[in-house]
C-alpha cells in the first residue's frame, strides 16, 4: 500500500440471515481510494452502495475481511475507537441532513467539533457557515430554512474540524436538481479547496461524472 492510499478495503463481505437463510450484500470487494480523489459509487437500488460506504467509514461491521481508514484497521477498534476515529477524520452528508431540529444551524454545526474537544467550536463553525453562503442565517433553526440550505449547514458541519475523508450517501435526493447543482458546486468545489477525499454514493449520473472515478457495484460486487 502506497501513503496516497487512504482508504483500502480487502476482500470485503457483509452477510445477514433473512428468512431464507444467509443473504450477501457484499462479496469481495477489493478496492483502494487516494488521497484527495473523488470516487462515486454507483449501482441500482440494492446493489449495496449504502451498505460499502457504512463500512468504509466504519458505521457497520464487516462478516469478511477488513478497511483500512488512513493506515488503521477498523477491525482492530471497537466502537468507540472506530467513533473517535470518525470523529477525528471523517465528515457525512447525508440524503435527510440529519440536523437536530431543536439546535441552531450555528448549534448543528458545533456540536460535533464540541464532541471532539475542539478548542474554538463557535469560530470554527462561523466561519464554516460563512464558507457554504449562510453567514446570516446562523441562528435559524432548521424549520426556518430551505432543504438546500439545510443542507449546506450539513456540509459546514461536515467539513468542521478539517476531516481527511468526507462521505456522502445520495447527499442530493432531497433536492429539486437546480438546488441539488448548487449544493454539489459547493462541496465539490470545498473538497477540491480543502483536499479532503471524498466518497458519494449517488443515483445522479451528472454527479458521478463529475467525480474522478466511478465504482459500480452489481448484485453486492463491484463489476
Amino acid at each position: 500500500m502506497t501513503d496516497e492510499t487512504i482508504i483500502r478495503a480487502e476482500n470485503l463481505g457483509k452477510r445477514v440471515q433473512g428468512p431464507g437463510g444467509h443473504l450477501d450484500i457484499l462479496a469481495d470487494i477489493d478496492l483502494g481510494i487516494q488521497r484527495a480523489e473523488t470516487v462515486a459509487v454507483v449501482g441500482v437500488s440494492g446493489s449495496g452502495k449504502s451498505t460499502l460506504l457504512g463500512l468504509l467509514a466504519g458505521l457497520d461491521t464487516p462478516t469478511s475481511g477488513r478497511v483500512l481508514l488512513n493506515n488503521t484497521d477498523l477491525n482492530s477498534l471497537d466502537e468507540d475507537g472506530r467513533a473517535r476515529l470518525r470523529g477525528q477524520q471523517v465528515g457525512f452528508v447525508f440524503q435527510s441532513f440529519q440536523l437536530l431540529p431543536s439546535l441552531t444551524a450555528l448549534e448543528n454545526v458545533m456540536l460535533p467539533l464540541e464532541l471532539a474537544g475542539h478548542g474554538n467550536a463557535r469560530a470554527e463553525a462561523e466561519h464554516e457557515l460563512e464558507q457554504v453562503g449562510l453567514a446570516a442565517r446562523t441562528g435559524h433553526y432548521p424549520n426556518q430554512l430551505s432543504g438546500g440550505e439545510q443542507q449546506r449547514v450539513a456540509i459546514a458541519r461536515a467539513f468542521a474540524g478539517s476531516p481527511n475523508i468526507l462521505f456522502g450517501d445520495e447527499p442530493t435526493g432531497n433536492l429539486d436538481q437546480k438546488t441539488a447543482h448548487q449544493v454539489m458546486d459547493l462541496l465539490f468545489n470545498l473538497n477540491s479547496e480543502r483536499g479532503t477525499t471524498l466518497v458519494l454514493v449517488t443515483h445522479d449520473p451528472g454527479i458521478a461524472g463529475d467525480c474522478d472515478r466511478q465504482l459500480t457495484l452489481s448484485g453486492g460486487r463491484l463489476a
